[in-house]
């Protein structure tokens, strides 16, 4: 919440759509509106830092499939990489797959029906140049804040949370 000036005055609650909000749900619509922010801000950062290591033409997708690929060096299926970075529509992580493979970033082995994916040297080389520029750009300016990350984690674990509530309240408008 936003403080006004005249500390008489109640905090004034930031809300996208004033319209959707009851008068017991502000600090629903004020979490959602933060995800808002967060969520283009956090989008734009990855391409533009992804951008910055030498690779044009990425979508937030593919920044976040060629990372969870190189996660812990082990390789992964279509499936995997879906349900880590819940996504439902799977064409859309195999279209960035294709791409990451014709830019030799990833590479691919067919196994029986299933086929599994691994970073080549070169995406592995992607992924360090993007943790650089990372540490450079945001992670330097993060340990300015003198916080000791307690509060960024019982964030994660909060939108964690609401967003199992979104899944559900999903669920539940498909049946409608």
């Amino acid at each position: 919440m936003v403080r006004n000036e005249d500390s008489l005055m109640p905090p004034v609650p930031i809300v996208s759509s004033e319209h959707l909000t009851s008068p017991d749900s502000w600090h629903l619509s004020e979490f959602e509106y933060g995800m808002i922010i967060a969520n283009n801000a956090f989008t734009r950062w990855m391409v533009r830092c992804m951008n910055a290591a030498g690779y044009q033409d990425f979508s937030p997708l593919d920044v976040l499939v060629l990372h969870n690929v190189n996660h812990r060096n082990r390789e992964k299926r279509l499936v995997d990489i879906c349900f880590v970075l819940h996504v439902e529509d799977s064409h859309t992580v195999n279209y960035s797959l294709k791409k990451l493979v014709k830019l030799n970033l990833v590479g691919k082995e067919k196994r029986g029906k299933e086929i599994f994916y691994t970073t080549t040297v070169a995406g592995a080389d992607a992924c360090k140049e993007y943790r650089q520029i990372r540490e450079r750009c945001l992670t330097s300016v993060y340990r300015t804040l003198e916080k000791d990350g307690s509060e960024i984690s019982e964030a994660a674990s909060l939108l964690r949370l609401l967003s199992g509530l979104y899944d559900q309240a999903s669920r539940a408008a498909a049946s409608l």
